[in-house]
């Protein structure tokens, strides 16, 4: 890590994970073992594991997907280029735009900055309309800012797809680490 990756303060940040592939719940165990054990990353929550249907490219296997809050010194940058090193690592290939895949790891939210830059936008965009990325994170950090003035409870309530979503009951909700 470069100074320049590196915050003097650390900031609180909240991770989306998805898998469809394969172990889908062994891919998000590894993903978030390996951040937790990333320099300038302290793991605060997990939320529970979700069965959720795909988005955008509907005809794929369903999803498994969790959120994480973490609170980290890296710059919101440096974070995403952990995340993507992880995918690497985890055998991630990037060919079909929504398409299946055996991990995704998204910066959700970064502090109450709004960042748009080349590859990064925070508040993850259309995070307020994605009720596979709300109910999991609502589940660990209800007043999470998720853009246009609403908590992720307050957009939670009024996403129209919330009851497809699918707890999976090996954790408890909230758990925090």
């Amino acid at each position: 890590m470069t100074a320049a990756s590196m915050r003097k303060t650390p900031v609180r940040a909240v991770l989306g994970l998805g898998s469809n592939i394969g172990d889908k719940r062994g891919f998000l165990a590894e993903a978030i073992r390996q951040i937790a054990e990333s320099d300038g990353i302290t793991l605060v929550a997990r939320s529970a594991d979700y069965r959720t249907a795909p988005w955008g490219l509907t005809d794929q296997d369903w999803f498994v997907n969790a959120c994480i809050l973490v609170e980290t010194t890296l710059e919101p940058s440096a974070l995403l280029a952990r995340g993507l090193e992880i995918e690497r690592g985890l055998g991630r290939v990037r060919d079909i735009r929504w398409g299946p895949r055996k991990i995704d790891i998204d910066v959700l939210i970064y502090g109450g900055e709004e960042i748009a830059q080349e590859g990064l936008s925070v508040p993850h965009p259309r995070i307020a309309e994605r009720a596979f990325v709300l109910v999991p994170l609502a589940e660990i950090w209800p007043d999470a800012p998720v853009g246009g003035g609403l908590t992720a409870s307050q957009a939670l309530a009024e996403c129209p797809d919330a009851d497809t979503i699918e707890r999976l009951d090996d954790l408890q909700p909230g758990h925090h680490v």
